[in-house]
């Protein structure tokens, strides 16, 4: 075969590869888009868990739900408590004010 026979083989050769590359950038254009889409969600995602991991951190410190129901009881208990220590002061808040009072009028005389 001659070079001038070759030529339009050749040709056409050349022409099916330059539409199968312009093919394959048309079909990959949505495949860059996606693996920008993923790119850009795996980031969210590793945000997230960081964030996530400062949450878990900080509840760690918190208390639980058996620790406040002992603190609920706790301040019951003190209100109790203050509440008998408030009925033991009335006879002495009694005794105060009358105190006062007599006081007030051996002041006067």
């Amino acid at each position: 075969m001659t070079p001038q026979e070759m030529l339009p083989y050749v040709s056409l050769v050349l022409g099916l590869i330059a539409l199968l590359g312009h093919a394959k950038g048309y079909f990959s254009s949505g495949e860059k888009t996606l693996i920008a889409q993923v790119d850009a969600n795996e980031k969210k995602l590793v945000e997230h868990d960081r964030r996530i991991q400062a949450i878990e951190g900080e509840l760690k410190h918190l208390p639980d739900r058996e620790t406040a129901h002992k603190l609920e009881l706790a301040l019951a208990n003190i209100s109790g408590r203050l509440d008998t220590l408030d009925e033991r002061l009335k006879p002495i808040a009694a005794t105060s004010g009358r105190l006062q009072e007599f006081l007030l009028e051996q002041a006067q005389k």
